[in-house]
């Protein structure tokens, strides 16, 4: 737990200085992992039938590694691609944002630089480097371009979660990736919520079939759905293994 409480971030002093107030004032509160187990693992992998997932980019070629190395890093790096996305987000707030968005996209930012963190520094030295995102599609400066972005890194991220749970190998560890997949279910609500207030959009049926199940999406898929964003090449094809 010490070891969490001290890990620093290297992108820039302004953020480093966000994560150092939120590691210790948010993180039991907020995210909810600190338990006897003392670390994580968010198994996500590709099986025997899935494709070897890369993300092409003009950035550094990154390898998640295997077994629970490259399940962690596979989390690691979802998670620094939306502690990115907010963090600019709130940086260069939108035309006409509400303080009352503000307040809730400060929260999500909040939220998703701890759970990058985590993984920092429950990974050490095994950690993949800072990924370098490409948001250069995203219009910063528009609502709709904003929120339709984070909608898509909220969407996933639930449904790369949700497909991670069979290939946890420990089940000590499905507890705690249930604790990490319902906050990014709450922010993927509230904002489908923003985009469409007042309907059944918050739990579309895009998203939660007729059972009442959400999404649940292998890496190879979830990988293609964000390799627009991110400039360095990933490959998977070792994880969990």
């Amino acid at each position: 737990m010490n070891r969490l409480m001290k890990s620093k971030n290297n992108s820039g002093k302004e953020e480093g200085e966000i994560s150092s107030v939120v590691n210790r004032r948010l993180f039991l509160r907020s995210a909810g992992l600190a338990t006897s187990l003392g670390t994580i693992v968010i198994a996500a992998a590709c099986n025997d039938d899935d494709p070897d997932p890369m993300i092409p980019g003009t950035g550094d070629s990154v390898d998640l590694g295997s077994g629970d190395t490259g399940v962690l890093n596979y989390a690691y790096a979802l998670e620094q691609l939306e502690a990115a996305f907010y963090t600019q987000v709130i940086a260069t707030p939108y035309a006409g944002m509400t303080d009352a968005e503000k307040t809730i996209l400060t929260d999500i930012r909040d939220h998703e630089i701890i759970h990058r963190d985590f993984f920092k520094t429950a990974l050490a030295d095994k950690a993949i480097k800072g990924l370098t995102p490409n948001f250069e599609t995203i219009d910063f400066t528009k609502r709709d371009s904003v929120l339709g972005a984070a909608k898509l890194f909220e969407d996933t991220g639930v449904a790369a979660y949700n497909g991670a749970g069979k290939l946890i190998k420990d089940d000590g560890y499905l507890l705690l990736a249930g604790k990490i997949v319902s906050v990014e279910a709450r922010h993927a609500a509230v904002i489908r919520d923003l985009l469409n207030p007042k309907s059944a959009d918050f739990a579309g049926d895009d998203i939660i079939n007729g059972d009442g199940f959400d999404k649940a999406v292998a890496p190879a898929d979830i990988l293609a759905a964000v390799k627009g964003y991110v400039k360095d090449a990933i490959t998977g094809a070792n994880v969990g293994k």
